[in-house]
């Protein structure tokens, strides 16, 4: 059923993944990078973060969009139920560090921290999004949740933003238990 998806989507010129993301499974791409928390600059790094606990990274098209705003309005209402969890989260964009500054404030909600997605980090995971079979220089809406031995532990690829919390908490959950 994905295929004829995907099959039909690219019949029509819209956005699709470039490829299948990550597997389940696979050990996750460590990577450093321009992150904003409540407006403040600062370097995350995935190792660290995962020394305190799974991690959820995900990726999303663009700041201050629709969709992507309201997916981070969603995990910014669910990060009392991450962090109570042990879970960090962190939303992955192309955006310049200055939007993402501003949109960790006024989106995020000062919940949860926002990086850029370089091109080695895009590449890295597997999540450039392409348009009529050119990469559109933005990613595709993946969620990772990577469990704290660094293994990916569920990838969700759907550029309805949707389910992307929902699911990703489900599987922080089910780390816990």
């Amino acid at each position: 059923m994905r295929k004829l998806v995907l099959t039909a989507a690219l019949a029509l010129g819209l956005a699709v993944p470039a490829s299948a993301d990550l597997p389940t499974g696979a050990q996750a791409p460590l990577f450093t990078t321009q992150a904003a928390l409540a407006g403040q600059k600062y370097g995350f790094n995935l190792r660290s973060a995962l020394a305190k606990g799974p991690v959820v990274l995900y990726f999303y098209p663009k700041a201050f969009t629709k969709g992507c705003t309201l997916e981070a309005n969603a995990f910014a209402e669910a990060i009392p139920e991450f962090k109570a969890l042990g879970a960090t989260v962190v939303g992955l964009s192309n955006d310049d560090i200055e939007t993402l500054k501003r949109f960790s404030t006024e989106e995020c909600r000062d919940a949860f921290a926002v990086g850029v997605a370089s091109r080695r980090i895009v590449e890295a995971y597997d999540v450039a999004l392409v348009r009529n079979g050119q990469d559109t220089g933005v990613t595709s809406r993946t969620s990772y949740v990577i469990a704290q031995s660094g293994e990916i532990v569920m990838v969700h690829s759907d550029m309805d933003y949707s389910d992307h919390v929902r699911k990703t908490l489900e599987e922080v959950r089910m780390l816990a238990s």
